[in-house]
């Protein structure tokens, strides 16, 4: 492909001004030529900012434009879904923010959709705060270092911005949208974060018992007071696919809990992952935990809009983040809520 890539923006929120757009924009072959916010004059205010020439005050539009070969979804993930699906039968590739989507099944709506258009691509934006490591951390488990996987435990306590870092319940705190069921539909805090990362190293999940609370239970909006039905407290229990078990503690209300962190329990090393400064640590038989200097070979960062644009032209394949992974953390988060609802086991499938 000689000519160059056409971007649309439908959603121009925090990450897509701060990440998609700007990193598009310095590639080779890659324009970014329109752009549809939630009004027309927010959506002018970005293309002002970055040079775009065309701005819509609807994305029905702003598809239908044929110079546009691929579209950046920068929504909320209540709107996911039909705008994939329609970027798709539009014939266009499509880049959808994460969360990949509001619940599983519209999920698996999206996932179809895909696979009717084999000629499009399609990438929803990853989990970026493990990328580092996430390669060394597959290799170490795979070359049997640490021996068998135990038990993965996950303790995320410090969420901005729904949450002050570590700290108490804030019963005056603002809604967001990643608190409002109505934006965010299944997705609970980072669940799907970080199930996303931990899939990564250990695979996926065999299934899910847990239990969760809403602690805040109202949240200001503007002048009135909503309702709030996504937990801020949440423990989750399973059993992995590769034997061993997992267990995920997430919270946004634990005043001076203790800071986020990641362990990988073996029948023969121990892995630690410290989430505040991200630094890799590891340990055999009876030594003392030690940081890691990763080989840069084995280091991975951030290039979504670069791995996005590669694989339209040919020269890659989607690694981060396909649908099909997409898939598993949305049945995953569900399942979550489910499991909290009922006080069942849940069974994963995908």
């Amino acid at each position: 492909m000689n000519k160059n890539i056409k971007i649309g923006i439908i959603g121009a929120g925090e990450n897509t001004k701060k990440f998609h757009i700007p990193n598009f924009q310095q590639l080779d072959n890659v324009e970014v030529i329109a752009v549809c916010n939630r009004s027309y004059e927010s959506g002018k205010k970005v293309a002002d900012e970055f040079g775009i020439d065309s701005v819509y005050d609807n994305w029905i539009d702003l598809l239908s434009n044929d110079d546009i070969d691929a579209i950046c979804i920068g929504t909320w993930p209540y709107m996911h879904e039909v705008l994939v699906t329609e970027s798709l039968k539009n014939n266009k590739h499509v880049m959808t923010e994460a969360r990949m989507t509001f619940d599983f099944e519209s999920s698996k709506k999206m996932l179809e959709a895909s696979k009717r258009k084999p000629h499009l691509i399609c990438q929803i934006v990853p989990a970026p705060m493990t990328l580092k490591f996430d390669k060394y951390i597959r290799k170490t488990i795979a070359e049997n270092k640490i021996g068998n996987v135990i038990q993965v435990d996950i303790s995320i306590n410090h969420q901005t911005p729904i949450s002050v870092s570590g700290g108490y319940p804030d019963f005056n705190s603002s809604n967001h949208w990643r608190s409002d069921i109505n934006f965010s539909g299944m997705n609970t805090m980072q669940l799907g974060i970080w199930y996303e990362a931990m899939m990564r190293w250990v695979g996926a999940a065999k299934n899910v018992m847990s239990i969760s609370r809403i602690t805040v239970n109202t949240k200001k909006n503007e002048d009135d007071y909503e309702y709030i039905r996504i937990p801020d407290n949440v423990n989750v229990i399973g059993e992995l696919d590769i034997g061993g078990l997992y267990n995920i503690q997430m919270s946004t209300v634990k005043g001076h809990a203790p800071l986020d962190s990641v362990m990988i329990y073996g029948t023969t090393g121990t892995i630690k992952l410290d989430c505040v400064n991200y630094d890799l640590f590891m340990a055999n038989d009876k030594s003392e935990l030690k940081k890691i200097n990763i080989p840069s070979e084995f280091q991975s960062s951030w290039r979504v809009e670069e791995e996005f644009i590669n694989a339209i032209i040919g020269k890659e394949k989607i690694s981060h983040t396909t649908f099909e992974t997409g898939l598993r953390y949305m049945e995953f988060v569900e399942a979550v809520r489910k499991s909290s609802e009922s006080g069942s086991k849940i069974s994963l499938f995908t």
